[in-house]
């Protein structure tokens, strides 16, 4: 449903840094990178699943909860380490929340935006993943 990344830290007197490059640490080639801040408080973003794009969640700063559902399993984990990510798979349904007020929330994708790879319906969501 996901897997958690952790990133290689490099740390010193002058302060800390994360390298990331195509098929190294992110399990796919980036075509297209996002991220969101100054959330207010109990917003909400999401609520929706996939059908083929793959990607890579990280907060940069802050902290906020992932729920990830499966449309068999739901669990939600909270991210809030700069040097851990966690994968968004195709045909998951996701919702974030919880952002804290300086939440940096990077997401790092393997295609460029396409509405048709959207599942934003919770109930189209459950019926295409029960036939799979």
């Amino acid at each position: 449903m996901y897997e958690l990344l952790d990133f290689k830290k490099i740390s010193d007197d002058r302060g800390n840094l994360v390298v990331l490059e195509n098929s190294e640490q992110i399990p796919f080639d980036i075509k297209r990178v996002y991220y969101i801040w100054g959330t207010v408080e109990g917003v909400e973003r999401g609520f929706h699943a996939h059908k083929k794009l793959r990607q890579v969640a990280i907060c940069l700063a802050g902290h906020c909860d992932i729920l990830f559902d499966n449309g068999v399993k739901k669990e939600v984990i909270t991210l809030e380490k700069p040097f851990q990510g966690v994968t968004i798979e195709p045909m998951v349904w996701h919702e974030m929340r919880n952002f804290s007020d300086d939440c940096v929330f990077l997401v790092l994708a393997n295609e460029k935006y396409d509405e048709s790879d959207y599942i934003r319906s919770y109930k189209d969501f459950m019926s295409k993943v029960s036939v799979s």
